[in-house]
């Protein structure tokens, strides 16, 4: 599990996309150096596994699911991208609930600034706006943000300088595409009811006019 707070910005030195899967190697700086094979790294909001380490560099492979769900694979390199390693339970809970579990692929779709903040308008595909929430979180490219707005069809968060110049988001341009990695809580509410509406609604679809003729009423 991770929180959106973004430790560290990797350089991406290496790259290797093949049909159903990549290969992604990262250099990070010396934060990183307590780093373990098999470790779990959130890289732009992906739960990624460490299978190799080099230096202060490490290798993450990543599955065909990951790559038609997320913008990993059209990653380059020399691309910064977002780290953030799983936390620990001693640490102070700063961000949200993130999963590493990217739900799908957002556009920006307006970039303007107000006063110190930057906000970011971002249109993602539209079954997912329903678990967007005014005022909740969302996990951009892995970054724990609130959204301050919600239209229609895109949602817009503000970012504070702090957030701008320790993660890549001012680096993106509109129509650059991100990951989205929307409440987590929210998507096991709408689970859980809409299972109750579906079982409320075949307990009454059993009954008919024809039924209760045919037994007598």
């Amino acid at each position: 599990m991770f929180t959106g707070l973004i430790e560290e910005i990797g350089v991406i030195t290496n790259l290797v996309v093949g049909s159903k899967s990549a290969q992604i190697t990262i250099n990070a700086n010396k934060k990183y150096s307590d780093l373990k094979i098999g470790d779990s790294i959130c890289t732009n909001g992906a739960c990624l596994t460490v299978t190799h380490l080099a230096g202060q560099s490490f290798t993450v492979d990543v599955m065909a699911e990951t790559l038609r769900s997320t913008t990993l694979g059209a990653l380059v390199p020399g691309e910064k991208v977002n780290l953030e390693r799983a936390l620990k339970a001693s640490d102070r809970f700063g961000g949200h609930i993130v999963s590493g579990h990217i739900d799908g692929t957002a556009k920006i779709i307006d970039i303007k600034k107000e006063g110190i903040a930057t906000l970011f308008s971002v249109r993602p595909a539209k079954e997912l706006m329903k678990y967007i929430i005014n005022k909740g979180s969302v996990a951009v490219d892995g970054i724990s943000l609130t959204v301050s707005k919600i239209l229609p069809n895109y949602f817009v968060v503000s970012i504070i300088p702090h957030t701008a110049s320790n993660t890549t988001l001012l680096s993106k341009r509109t129509g650059d595409t991100v990951n989205i990695e929307t409440d987590t809580i929210a998507k096991y509410i709408d689970k859980l009811t809409n299972n109750e509406e579906k079982k409320s609604n075949k307990k009454k679809s059993s009954i008919s006019i024809n039924s209760l003729i045919k037994n007598g009423f």
